[in-house]
């Protein structure tokens, strides 16, 4: 219904309209606040690197947030990560992950980059908390905040956006009518745009110097038991779910990749699955494909039949060099200070 009312041709969104203006002038009146200094950002004694999103939804934030960490690293920084961990319920915050935490504990996306990268994350409803924790333990060069765009009470270095090539920003509404969370004209001010997939030429045209393509890359199938790894064609009759905010495009680019679907199954946003539920979906001699963030919400109770599809996020070098020289300049005028 959602997608439809936000990407589609049903034009019920003008009776949430009112609603969206109430929510635009109240994100906009907030905003204000803070860069008039009425409501206070707090400054990380390290730069602060924001990946977010002027829509709702997933755009590729947490590819890009690997990708980035990974390249970061290869430059020798120690790098750490915050999220405010949506979709887990810890008993404390901040929480600082460590080998045993869990999805329900942290949320799926901040486990699955701990788990890839290996570098430290923290999570908290306040971000603040989480940067003031993961310095008091770790000794860092630079904080990622994965899906921070709209958090103003962190002080920001850099900005980084992401546009989804394919639904773009949809019928330009604020939320609930549409996808926005800020207006389009918040591109000026951001530090890099990446666009996921299909080139938006307006953006590309507009923004020259700042906006890059990523493309989203699949690899070998993994198995959640085992661990074990193979190409795609090696699977038979499969049963394909995703539980993320655009499960048709990881459908879509098993299509691509020619894949043996029997069916595919779409579930909510950071569903919590749980093994009654998936037994109910795959039916005998199937073989369950998922995505790498529903895996790790799955693993404790996996089947051998289990797969899922990690995805990498290939971005030109150039804006890998931007963000570098971005974080250098930061870092020296902190430093003048």
């Amino acid at each position: 219904m959602i997608e439809k009312l936000w990407y589609g041709k049903n034009k019920s969104f003008w009776l949430l309209l009112p609603f969206s203006l109430l929510y635009g002038f109240i994100a906009s009146i907030r905003r204000q606040l803070y860069k008039l200094g009425v409501l206070k950002s707090w400054q990380s004694p390290v730069p602060i690197i924001v990946i977010g999103n002027l829509s709702a939804g997933g755009n590729g934030k947490t590819p890009l947030a690997i990708s980035l960490i990974e390249a970061l690293k290869s430059k020798g920084l120690k790098v750490g990560l915050v999220s405010r961990g949506y979709g887990g319920k810890s008993d404390h915050y901040p929480l600082v992950l460590d080998e045993h935490t869990g999805t329900e504990q942290a949320g799926d996306e901040p486990v699955l980059i701990f788990q890839r990268t290996h570098i430290p994350v923290a999570v908290a409803p306040k971000r603040v908390d989480a940067v003031i924790a993961l310095l008091e333990s770790y000794q860092l060069d630079v904080i990622l905040t994965d899906d921070g765009l709209q958090h103003y009470a962190l002080a920001r270095d850099i900005e980084i956006v992401v546009v989804d090539g394919k639904r773009q920003f949809g019928n330009g509404w604020w939320i609930p009518a549409g996808p926005m969370r800020e207006r389009r004209e918040r591109l000026k001010s951001v530090d890099l745009i990446i666009i996921n997939g299909d080139s938006i030429g307006d953006i590309v045209n507009q923004f020259p110097d700042k906006t890059f393509i990523m493309q989203l890359l699949p690899g070998h199938v993994v198995n959640l038991l085992t661990n074990q790894q193979c190409e795609l064609s090696s699977l038979h009759r499969i049963c394909a779910i995703a539980g993320i905010s655009n499960p048709k495009r990881f459908f879509d680019m098993l299509i691509k990749m020619k894949a043996d679907l029997a069916h595919t199954e779409s579930f909510a946003d950071h569903q919590n699955f749980t093994l009654p539920l998936l037994e109910k979906v795959v039916e005998n001699n199937q073989t369950l494909l998922m995505t790498e963030k529903d895996a790790v919400k799955c693993r404790q109770f996996a089947l051998p039949n289990w797969w899922y599809l990690p995805i990498d996020a290939v971005i030109p070098n150039q804006a890998i060099e931007k963000i570098y020289s971005l974080f250098v300049e930061k870092k020296s005028l902190r430093e003048k200070k």
